[in-house]
């Protein structure tokens, strides 16, 4: 059959034919490379996760404990000295002003800070006759440590009086504007720094005492340098035990050095100039001229510091304690769950151990939000310092006892 032949032959020609040879490399001793394979992207990267890293050894986390409360000592030691420098003096300051506005004295010349007081002669009245512990008895103005400079003098000389009420008068001495010697004592560093600056002083300074209803001016003449026991500093002539009083004086003593252990005490002394009637308005040292020839009470300009109204640091660690549950129990339901979830499930590495890092981590949230709670938590913790622990180790530390002579009134 012709159909039949055709096919056979048609076969026999696909058997016969021969593929073509493939085709030789152009370039002899061509190499072929395998490519790498592609890294598949970590799903945790993609979520900002961490990736697991090799865990310090124990060594390395004990020493850097160590070096983090090598670094919280020195803290802790800055904030004992801020409250020893300035918050005492806020706390003085504070009950200072409460015990002016308790005395209730008038304003001089009723209110008029217009008037100079006319310098009185005659015989010097004195005011008080006498006193008991802690009763305000007089106010002490030195324009030389600036103006609108002013602080309390109550009786006493305790630390519980100097600590919190300005100056201390020696119960032994005499009362403004009596003859013999006002002798009064304050600190010169710490709890508002009444007598900080006895060393600006110069002659002929005055040093003007207030009491209810009289102001005593004094002028300044000199002062010495004395060890502790020399108590006849104060006596009712210091310039000669032997001899009747004929002046009426003023002895300021602090101690010296300033800034270190108060080996020595700095005596300052003053002479009455004259005395004046409050009623009559101001001494001239307390006065200002202006354009106008008027004067003006330069203590007027005195205004009492904000934080001084606090009189005590509790309403702000209170408010920062709660705004800082607020803010972290947020934080807790919105991150911190998850990323323990992701801990307890082996997708994150758990942390070197270390005191603030611990602290950083056991705050929810992202990164910012976790510092704002660590800083919050720290500045809660630093006042609470302040304001407990700081009198708490003053009053019971031995060695901080002999350095802060702090007292509770």
């Amino acid at each position: 059959m012709k159909h039949s032949r055709n096919s056979q032959q048609i076969q026999g020609d696909f058997q016969d034919f021969e593929a073509p040879a493939p085709a030789e490399p152009e370039y002899a001793g061509e190499v072929t490379m395998a490519l790498p394979p592609v890294p598949m992207p970590d799903p945790n990267a993609r979520r900002g996760l961490a990736q697991p890293a090799a865990k310090r050894s124990v060594l390395w986390s004990v020493l850097g404990i160590l070096g983090e409360v090598l670094m919280t000592l020195p803290a802790v030691c800055a904030l004992y000295v801020v409250w020893q420098m300035w918050w005492t003096g806020v706390q003085s300051e504070h009950t200072q002003v409460e015990t002016r506005q308790s005395a209730s004295w008038s304003d001089p010349a009723g209110g008029d800070s217009s008037k100079v007081a006319k310098a009185q002669s005659g015989d010097v009245p004195v005011q008080p006759t006498s006193a008991s512990d802690g009763e305000l008895i007089a106010q002490v103005y030195v324009p030389r440590f600036g103006q609108g400079w002013v602080r309390n003098v109550v009786e006493g000389t305790d630390e519980a009086e100097l600590s919190l009420h300005g100056l201390g008068h020696y119960p032994s001495t005499q009362m403004p504007g009596s003859v013999g010697n006002f002798a009064v004592a304050g600190h010169r560093n710490g709890y508002g720094r009444p007598l900080g600056d006895v060393d600006l002083l110069q002659e002929g300074d005055a040093i003007i005492v207030r009491t209810k209803d009289y102001w005593y001016v004094y002028k300044y003449t000199t002062y010495k340098i004395v060890t502790p026991e020399h108590s006849e500093v104060i006596a009712a002539n210091p310039e000669d035990l032997n001899t009747p009083p004929s002046k009426r004086m003023i002895t300021l003593t602090t101690c010296e050095p300033k800034y270190t252990t108060a080996t020595h005490r700095w005596i300052s002394y003053g002479e009455l100039s004259y005395w004046a009637k409050v009623s009559d308005g101001v001494p001239q040292e307390l006065a200002t001229s202006s354009n106008s020839v008027k004067v003006a009470f330069s203590s007027s300009n005195t205004s009492q510091s904000f934080v001084s109204k606090l009189g005590t640091l509790q309403p702000i660690v209170l408010w920062a304690l709660v705004a800082y549950l607020v803010l972290y129990i947020a934080a807790l339901v919105a991150w911190r769950y998850p990323v323990l979830r992701e801990i307890r499930a082996g997708k994150r590495r758990r942390p070197d151990a270390s005191i603030y890092g611990w602290l950083l981590r056991h705050q929810p949230g992202p990164l910012v939000i976790r510092w704002a709670l660590l800083i919050l938590l720290l500045f809660i913790v630093s006042v609470a310092l302040i304001q407990w622990a700081c009198p708490w180790a003053a009053s019971n530390i031995p060695i901080l006892q002999s350095m802060s002579n702090y007292a509770v009134d």
